[in-house]
């Protein structure tokens, strides 16, 4: 099995944004044609230039010139670490709105679908707030209602129809603890209009098609409850983390959320992070630097900016027993034996990922020579996983019968 490998854009920001006093050590200040500042970084061979807007919107770009196309990233600092613990799962939710439009993209009328979508919000909270089962049928049916007739004002899918009229590739979204990414591959002579589109996108979050979303989201969670991998890793993850959000809520979230979802704190949320001090646009490929990051100050520049608190979590204690779970599916028989470290940018992460990749490189790791090549399991492997708080080295096996 081949190791995962995280997107490089992805780990950059990453490694930037949570390795801020050793950036700084080795940053150089700089000034393009234009007036706008930049940091360099020392030995790092891509030539990646790092803009701060004046909003505090972060701006990377590099350039590759292989092809004619540029990858896209919008990162957001804000992940399932930081959903309400009793609104778990909203991080990951409102990734999947944030393709729903605005009051410009997504709608036929969209001064009737606004009554229609805040009479939904305001029956949603009711929803939340009863305990009364039958109550609650009742309510939900109203909620259908209105959905089925709001539904006649959204047109289905157009962003998605919009940056694939451009060329668009891959485009997708992903929220893991910290961080939710939104992914683009353009052709370089379309990044004008796909930054107009983006700029429209994330300056307004229109809860459109919630109804039907939430089911499509409710299936991912049952998949995994259906799934003793899924089931194994979560088992894994409370072990690790007994005390902090890693462990004790997961990206999908709880069923009892799932079902009991609030706009309002869906609304909140968004206020809360999705602002430019919080966020990172990020481009790699075939671009010019002085005019990119005029247009991307041009479409982005104007949002405002606000203060931004996250949330922290008390220290986990020392693991000084072995904690043993077990997990019981139809599935064969595996083995996860995991390791907690601190998270990304300490001493940890460097020695750790060292030590992972002389177990398990696809080819030549002590795993791969000695177990995998000569089949005394049926597949073995390791990897790590770093964040802000703490890390983890995981490995894995699949015995043989007997």
């Amino acid at each position: 099995m081949r190791k995962y490998y995280m997107p490089l854009m992805a780990m950059l920001f990453l490694a930037f944004s949570s390795c801020k006093k050793e950036k700084e050590e080795k940053s150089n200040i700089q000034t393009d044609a234009n007036g706008f500042s930049y940091e360099t970084f020392d030995d790092d061979p891509t030539g990646l230039r790092l803009y701060t807007l004046d909003n505090g919107l972060k701006v990377y770009l590099s350039q590759n010139n292989e092809e004619p196309k540029i990858q896209t990233l919008i990162a957001v600092r804000a992940g399932s670490t930081y959903d309400p613990a009793d609104n778990t799962g909203l991080a990951h939710y409102l990734e999947h709105m944030v393709f729903k439009g605005t009051s410009k993209i997504g709608t036929q009328d969209w001064a009737t679908e606004k009554v229609l979508l805040d009479s939904i919000s305001d029956l949603y909270e009711k929803h939340k707030a009863t305990t009364d089962p039958d109550k609650k049928k009742e309510i939900y049916r109203q909620i259908d209602l209105v959905s089925q007739e709001a539904s006649k004002y959204s047109i289905a899918n157009e962003y998605d129809k919009m940056v694939s009229s451009l060329g668009a590739e891959g485009t997708n979204a992903f929220t893991s603890n910290e961080q939710t990414v939104y992914v683009n591959k353009i052709p370089s002579n379309e990044l004008d209009k796909w930054l107009m589109v983006e700029s429209e996108r994330f300056n307004e979050l229109v809860l459109r098609l919630f109804h039907t979303e939430l089911e499509a989201v409710y299936e991912e969670f049952n998949r995994g409850q259906d799934s003793d991998s899924r089931k194994q890793y979560y088992a894994v993850l409370e072990g690790l983390y007994p005390t902090h959000p890693y462990g004790t809520q997961s990206t999908i979230g709880k069923s009892e959320h799932l079902k009991n979802p609030s706009m309002q704190a869906i609304h909140n949320y968004y206020d809360q992070y999705y602002v430019p001090n919080n966020m990172a646009v990020i481009l790699s490929g075939d671009l010019e630097f002085d005019s990119t990051i005029q247009k991307v100050n041009e479409a982005f520049g104007g949002y405002e900016s606000k203060e931004v608190t996250h949330p922290t979590f008390p220290e986990e204690q020392p693991i000084t027993a072995p904690i043993e779970k077990e997990v019981f599916g139809p599935t064969s028989e595996s083995v996860y034996v995991a390791f907690r470290t601190d998270g990304v940018g300490s001493k940890d992460q460097k020695i750790v990922y060292l030590i992972d990749y002389i177990l398990a490189n696809s080819q030549a790791g002590l795993i791969d020579l000695d177990l995998n090549q000569k089949q005394k399991v049926q597949q073995a492997s390791s990897y790590t996983n770093f964040d802000n708080d703490y890390g983890f080295h995981l490995l894995y096996g699949m015995p043989k019968a007997d």
